[in-house]
């Protein structure tokens, strides 16, 4: 039988499911690790990239430490981490905190990099404090790249939150490392089905808020074309 069938038959194998190994147990663990993940990042990276955007200090040393993240192997940083905080959730927690903030903190800075410098003049001209004018028009305005940010964090997340099992931290990377070790390749290839799903899943939803959040009355460019159209989002969103 071709593997990829055997695959999805072992998705939706009514075994699989229920207990504490279970698909559903871990794809649970799965979406709490990720939504954690990125609720982190984006505590630590939008303030971060909202100040960056608003006043223009420190651009160039975000734009050199986000490189330096993203060069970094996914992989052998969780072993480090996990070598100095041990086995369990935080290690790779941690680690994916990390691969998160790049993206989060450049669509941050980019959204309002973007907005054009003629409408923030006009709204100090009208009286407007520094606070009103990123309540009122930069974080808006930009939201659709900040939400582009998210996307792409997100995808990159769910898709490298597979490697918590390895260091016992949980998740659908279990079926696939057990898989792998067992030569149970349908479970390893049932285990990657799923996790493919979840990704999908979280780019269609994002697409949907990228489109939503695009200010009435703003015409050049839909969300999913800003990475593409502005130089400075294609080199920080990637």
């Amino acid at each position: 039988m071709n593997l990829f069938v055997q695959g999805i038959l072992w998705v939706l194998d009514p075994a699989h499911y229920g207990g504490t190994e279970g698909i559903d147990t871990r794809v649970g663990q799965h979406l709490l690790i990720s939504l954690g993940v990125l609720a982190v990042s984006s505590i630590i990276a939008i303030p971060l990239g909202y100040f960056i955007g608003h006043t223009g200090r420190g651009r160039s040393l975000a734009i050199g430490a986000s490189g330096a993240i993203r060069a970094l192997p996914t992989l052998g940083l969780l072993i480090i981490i996990a070598l100095v905080v041990n086995v369990g959730l935080l290690a790779p927690f941690i680690a994916l905190v990390v691969l998160a903030i790049p993206s989060i903190l450049a669509g941050a800075y980019s959204g309002f990099e973007a907005v054009d410098r003629r409408g923030i003049d006009a709204a100090r001209a009208v009286g407007m404090t520094e606070l009103q004018i990123v309540g009122r028009v930069e974080v808006p305005l930009g939201l659709p790249l900040l939400i582009g940010g998210l996307r792409t964090a997100s995808l990159q997340v769910i898709a490298t939150a597979t490697l918590a099992d390895y260091v016992g931290g949980g998740g659908l990377g279990h079926f696939i490392f057990l898989g792998l070790k067992t030569n149970d390749y349908p479970q390893m290839l049932a285990g990657s089905i799923i996790v493919i799903l979840l990704a999908i899943l979280s780019e269609v939803l994002f697409s949907i808020v990228q489109r939503l959040v695009v200010p009435r009355g703003v015409t050049a460019g839909q969300p999913q074309d800003v990475r593409v159209r502005s130089p400075r989002s294609r080199a920080a969103l990637g």
